[in-house]
């Protein structure tokens, strides 16, 4: 198998170029894919806690650590003591924060609607039905069960 007609390798190669492009989107506001995929992931109106941001984005704590503590210096962040656990804290956006997010949410949409008007309604749920098959094999622990010696 050529590692062009692999699964995996389709998967890589498009998610590194759709990074790459929101990436240079990104610079154009002297940001980062990342910082707005935080700022998509912040409730705009009453903030998220600081420990729900982690697992509600997939990402390891000392990354989002390192991107909220550049958030916060850039003014797109604040952090307030949340009055239910004072132990927690609640990320707020500013109203810059709240710019940059209408930003990155319209560089998404446009993304989301340009891609649709290149691929039909039927490839599209073929696509999403595909990626929610894979998603539920990793997490179900079914791809590598068993040691399988069939590509040794």
């Amino acid at each position: 198998m050529e590692k062009n007609e692999t699964i995996d390798h389709q998967l890589r190669a498009t998610w590194q170029a759709v990074a790459k492009m929101y990436n240079e989107q990104a610079a154009h506001h002297n940001s980062t894919m990342a910082t707005a995929f935080v700022l998509l992931n912040i409730d705009k109106k009453n903030g998220t806690p600081s420990t729900a941001l982690g697992p509600l984005m997939g990402m390891e704590p000392t990354s989002l650590s390192r991107i909220l503590k550049s958030m916060e210096a850039k003014g797109a962040i604040c952090r307030e003591k949340n009055p239910e656990d004072g132990r927690s804290v609640i990320i707020k956006l500013t109203d810059y924060g709240r710019e940059m997010r209408r930003i990155s949410r319209g560089h998404v949409i446009q993304f989301n609607e340009t891609v649709r008007e290149h691929v039909s309604e039927k490839d599209l749920e073929g696509f999403f039905k595909v990626t929610s098959t894979i998603n539920k094999l990793i997490a179900d622990r079914e791809i590598y069960d068993e040691i399988s010696n069939k590509a040794v």
